[in-house]
């Protein structure tokens, strides 16, 4: 396939664009949350314009009251999203949870989606029980409890996690922490006793939550698809959450490019422009050439996935692993063109490198990836 947009495609990203620059803009969502401390991180009126314009419900199926969209279109949103910075559980909820909960059944759907498409609520993902990405190993346990469960144990760094109405859990129903099977996947809401949480704010200022489940008391309609095979629902939802931070990481690394080449074309040093001196205009290119191939096999991965290709998983991990580079390059490179003011908060360039920070680990950082592409691989 082409790696370039259709024509509905690139209406969608006109309008995602648009709308971004106008509603989720830096100094309107972001320095605006973080200024005052919001506990949450994010602005649940601009949650609520996400709904009318339709992204919340981008990967909801048709049948379901959603657009039926792909994850192509779903990037799309996520670029714009990572261009602006700006603060939205878009990723965690309408990528992420709405992933998961395709799978669950008519009840499950019935329940959760129809407010994650009015932007009524806002959902997460637990997966993660340690400082580093690694769901291979799932200790948190889930044990029969009458018709239900009881889900004992700890997540950790659950985006937007104490602002959600329900948190989509990954906890071990059967065999040892490091199996692949015996993982079931819980959708719990809230208010669920013995669910407590400890949040933290982000380098990025986004809002996390270290969160304890101590007996906390399930049905068994919470389940999201099969007891004890999960795995295969917690794969589909990482595939599609990696590659769509790897989308956000391209839109992070535009944004900080694009700064960087107008900085540099308006600053002047020694009577000339910096943008004329040769050394910064390879830098430059270097940097363009970089970005548009991360672009690109991010754009591949998301096709392979809408395609349901095998390779899918592979790319997905590609994209991960090359975006995290190209954005850390973007932001580095950003804040030394901007000289000692790319240090300081007024200029907007070093909120791009803490974005890039906290995109980095989320889902994996370039290491975990680069090992999954050689396993994966063969080699």
């Amino acid at each position: 396939m082409p790696l370039y947009y259709d024509d509905d495609q690139v209406m969608l990203a006109e309008t995602a664009n648009q709308f971004m620059g106008e509603e989720g803009s830096i100094k309107n969502q972001l320095r605006h949350w973080r200024d005052r401390n919001c506990k949450d991180g994010f602005g649940h009126g601009l949650w609520k314009q996400f709904a009318e314009m339709g992204f919340t419900g981008m990967l909801v199926g048709e049948e379901d009251g959603g657009l039926g969209m792909g994850q192509v279109e779903a990037n799309i949103v996520l670029e714009e999203i990572g261009r602006n910075l700006t603060p939205s559980p878009f990723l965690s909820s309408s990528v992420l949870a709405a992933t998961a909960l395709k799978h669950g059944s008519n009840d499950v759907r019935g329940r959760w989606l129809p407010d994650l498409i009015s932007g009524d609520k806002v959902y997460a993902v637990a997966i993660d029980e340690g400082v580093k990405h690694r769901p291979e190993r799932i200790a948190c346990k889930a044990e029969k409890s009458g018709n239900g469960f009881r889900l004992t144990g700890k997540k950790d760094f659950v985006v937007y996690g104490a602002s959600s109405e329900m948190i989509v859990v990954a906890a071990r129903t059967s065999g040892s922490d490091g199996d692949a099977d015996g993982v079931t996947l819980f959708a719990v809401p809230q208010d669920a006793a013995g669910m407590s949480h400890d949040s933290v704010r982000l380098v990025d200022s986004s809002m996390a939550s270290h969160i304890t489940f101590d007996g906390v008391e399930l049905d068994g309609d919470a389940v999201i698809g099969e007891v004890d095979g999960g795995r295969e629902v917690l794969n589909a939802m990482l595939m599609a959450g990696r590659i769509g931070t790897a989308a956000e990481g391209v839109g992070v690394a535009r944004g900080a490019m694009d700064m960087t080449v107008d900085y540099i074309k308006q600053r002047k040093q020694f009577g000339k422009l910096i943008g004329e001196f040769q050394a910064l205009q390879h830098r430059a290119a270097h940097l363009y050439s970089e970005v548009e191939i991360a672009r690109a096999v991010t754009i591949k991965a998301a096709q392979l996935l809408d395609g349901g290709s095998e390779k899918a998983d592979l790319m997905a991990s590609v994209a991960k692993a090359k975006v995290a580079k190209v954005a850390g390059l973007a932001v580095r490179e950003g804040v030394q063109m901007h000289g000692g003011i790319g240090m300081t908060d007024e200029y907007d360039i070093g909120l791009y490198m803490k974005r890039d920070r906290a995109l980095q680990e989320f889902l994996g950082d370039q290491y975990y990836h680069a090992n999954r592409v050689a396993e994966l691989s063969g080699y």
